[in-house]
């Protein structure tokens, strides 16, 4: 999820009641519930950005040793400042801002290797976007009007956003089932890897992608009215290509990037006795150049 949703899950928390326990409860839940993205440094490396995300600061150690140093750090500030605060409090604040943070950032197609650093396997939820309104507004007004004490409706706004999420899992769940379903009953096998996301704004609209093989399927579903549809036009992987091994042997950033897609595809655009080789994920096709890379063959 965006840092904005981070943030307002830490301050909502708080303002329900938790920033009654300690001192710098707000600051602590509102930190903590970022703090996984420090791996955001990666861009000033000159690694591509997403071989790093989402790994290593999201893994399972993480999230053991982060909420620990972010509470000696808060506790050390707060000592600094006035009065101490409660180390145990701290603790517990600071685990439930860097569990929410994995949690959210679980819920949407870019996906969260979990696992980090024993396994890099990628976990995908495929039910909220990466940017999602609605968790804003349910977020933000309840801990807007809970600014002066009440927190009532910083209860209400947690609450709501809670409930979002589990219908936008059983939504996820129940339409990839019929997605599949449906690829079965056409093709007479299961497909090699699926995917049924969220959109943007939209939470009865999900984005359809198919890996037929040497080819994607993309397609479109919705609740309401109820629908399902592919795309007629496909897109052709072209892993295969005797250009792809020349272009991953010249540019490492190719690599690098794999190691994050999930639906890759290559494309070739030829001109003036070169050929320029881009390599993008399906999920964000428009992104060249955050999410992927090009190199010039001679």
């Amino acid at each position: 999820m965006d840092n904005i949703c981070h943030t307002l899950v830490g301050v909502a928390a708080s303002r329900a009641g938790l920033n009654a326990r300690t001192r710098l409860a707000t600051a602590t839940l509102a930190i903590s519930a970022n703090l996984p993205d420090i791996d955001v440094l990666a861009f000033a490396t000159g690694i591509p950005p997403v071989a790093l995300r989402r790994g290593w600061t999201h893994g399972v150690l993480a999230q053991l040793v982060l909420p620990l140093l972010c509470a000696l750090v808060m506790r050390a500030w707060a000592q600094r400042k006035g009065p101490p605060a409660d180390l145990r409090w701290l603790i517990a604040l600071s685990y439930i801002g860097v569990f929410s943070h994995v949690f959210l950032d679980y819920l949407n197609t870019y996906g969260v290797r979990l696992l980090m650093p024993f396994s890099s396997e990628w976990f995908y939820g495929d039910a909220v976007f990466i940017v999602d309104p609605w968790l804003w507004l349910a977020l933000g007004i309840g801990a807007f009007f809970s600014r002066r004490g009440h927190r009532a409706p910083a209860r209400a706004g947690l609450a709501i956003a809670t409930l979002y999420i589990a219908a936008m899992l059983v939504s996820a769940r129940v339409a990839r089932s019929i997605v599949e379903q449906r690829w079965v009953d056409a093709i007479g096998s299961p497909p090699l890897k699926l995917m049924v996301g969220p959109v943007p704004f939209n939470p009865l609209r999900k984005t359809i992608i198919v890996d037929g093989g040497d080819r994607y399927l993309r397609g479109t579903f919705a609740w309401y009215p109820r629908d399902l549809r592919f795309d007629p036009r496909d897109v052709p992987k072209n892993d295969r290509s005797p250009l792809v091994e020349r272009a991953r042997q010249q540019e490492p950033d190719f690599n690098a990037i794999l190691v994050w897609s999930r639906f890759p595809y290559w494309r070739f655009e030829p001109g003036g006795g070169t050929t320029t080789v881009l390599l993008n994920d399906l999920r964000f096709p428009e992104r060249q150049t955050t999410f992927g890379a090009s190199t010039t063959l001679r």
